[in-house]
């Protein structure tokens, strides 16, 4: 009789689990995509980490003055960086804090006294908040260098390009997708604010903010002008681009003639010592065999 009792109650339960399995058979793309959304709405990112970083740039926000974050804006648009102004604020209070406790926990294991650990300490937040100024600062130099060197070839294509028959924003947009760079990118975020109604002038004057450049900066106004006077572009540009590697040899000869005095101190600390020990040690050690033997 109990056997009977499990069996009609066993006999609806494998049904209802029966029911998903055969839904599952037809629909197989919805069920795993459920599944994928079920993940995805459950991750621990999704529920701790997103909300806690959004609820620390509202935080850090509310603390800056605007005049500050157009500062930290600009120049981490130089420095071609995909930040805002916020979450590079928080990224030096994060390493300055991670510094600190490097800090603490030396003055603590070490046994520093009282002057030393302060010392520690306000260097450790001194290099924190350096350490990302100076990390963008380098990725700033080393973009103007490289957009530099890209200027003469970008440059001459173009100039090819209008002198095939495409009109100026035709022929940048041709070299942009022809030729990967920094100056391209930059060329190619002039002409999607072009499309977006700014004047080429406006566009111009933004690209030589983001990369202040002198080469750059006399091309912008040069191409302005033109544009304003009539003048044929292709002369412009013809014109920048001798001018621009008349400059680069110029600075190749500056940098060539500066070369042996950056040498000489290494030299002269470094190298000079190294071959006096190396030439005079057997003659020093023979006179002072020589003297004992007296």
């Amino acid at each position: 009789m109990t056997l009977l009792i499990y069996a009609a109650m066993a006999i609806p339960a494998h049904r209802n689990r029966m029911v998903p399995a055969r839904i599952g058979l037809y629909f197989p793309d919805e069920h795993q995509m459920t599944d994928v959304e079920t993940d995805e709405m459950g991750s621990f990112r999704d529920r701790m980490i997103k909300p806690l970083w959004k609820g620390l740039k509202k935080k850090s926000q509310r603390r800056l003055d605007k005049e500050k974050v157009g500062r930290i804006e600009a120049r981490l648009q130089q420095a071609g960086m995909q930040l805002s102004p916020i979450e590079f604020k928080m990224i030096q209070w994060m390493v300055t804090g991670f510094l600190m406790v490097f800090a603490t926990l030396s003055m603590y294991f070490a046994n520093l006294t009282f002057v030393h650990g302060l010392l520690l300490f306000i260097t450790a937040i001194g290099t924190g908040i350096a350490l990302p100024r100076i990390y963008m600062s380098m990725k700033v130099k080393k973009r103007q260098a490289q957009a530099l060197k890209e200027m003469p070839d970008f440059l001459d294509l173009l100039t090819i390009s209008l002198e095939a028959g495409l009109g100026f924003d035709a022929a940048l947009s041709k070299v942009v997708s022809k030729k990967p760079g920094e100056l391209s990118s930059e060329f190619k975020s002039v002409i999607e604010e072009v499309r977006l109604g700014r004047t080429r002038k406006e566009a111009l004057t933004a690209l030589a903010e983001r990369l202040p450049i002198e080469e750059l900066k006399s091309l912008v106004f040069s191409i302005v002008q033109a544009e304003k006077l009539g003048i044929g572009m292709v002369t412009v540009l013809r014109v920048q681009t001798e001018e621009i590697r008349e400059l680069r040899k110029q600075r190749a000869e500056e940098k060539a003639i500066k070369a042996p005095i950056k040498i000489l101190f290494p030299m002269v600390f470094f190298i000079f010592p190294t071959l006096f020990i190396i030439l005079l040690s057997p003659a020093i050690m023979q006179f002072m065999a020589t003297m004992q033997e007296m």
